[in-house]
């Protein structure tokens, strides 16, 4: 008995390495997407300009709401710049869904993202929103984003009377 009470615990970490073992292999196109969306996120996060532009492509387009498109990395490193320069600016984003062509070369996220900017009367206001942006394999294998597109959430309707 003894012997079993010492054995089993290295039989239930070895069971668990087997297991966990199984399903790490290479991950999907779809999960290389995803995972690059989310660092994308975590990057925006840094201030660091010239890490942030890198996920875009070099013939990206920004699709902002109510802003003329911006087209090119210069102009979106301009674009990013000047957004990064505003006091009380931070954007962050959280993907929630990724697809990949049979192709494996364009695929597309979505998800929900969240502005901030100073507001008028002093502080800041938060816009939450969603987003879509389209990606293309880039022939050093990188996922960069192509199509970047956003736009508030409606608004939240206010609770029925019943």
């Amino acid at each position: 008995m003894r012997r079993l009470k010492a054995v089993l615990p290295a039989l239930v970490v070895l069971y668990a390495y087997r297991a966990s073992a199984q399903h790490s292999g290479p991950a999907t196109p779809r999960e290389q997407l995803l995972d690059t969306d989310k660092e994308w996120a975590q990057a925006a996060t840094t201030g660091d300009l010239e890490r942030i532009v890198s996920y875009w492509t070099d013939d990206a387009v920004i699709y902002a709401p109510g802003e003329a498109p911006v087209a090119g990395k210069e102009a979106i490193r301009a674009y990013v710049g000047a957004s990064l320069k505003i006091p009380g600016f931070a954007i962050r984003w959280t993907p929630t869904r990724a697809e990949v062509s049979a192709s494996g070369d364009l695929g597309y996220t979505i998800g929900t993202n969240a502005l901030t900017l100073p507001a008028a009367q002093g502080g800041s206001t938060t816009v939450e929103g969603r987003y879509v942006t389209v990606w293309r394999k880039e022939r050093d294998g990188r996922w960069r984003c192509v199509i970047d597109s956003w736009n508030p959430a409606p608004p939240t309707p206010p609770p029925s009377r019943k």
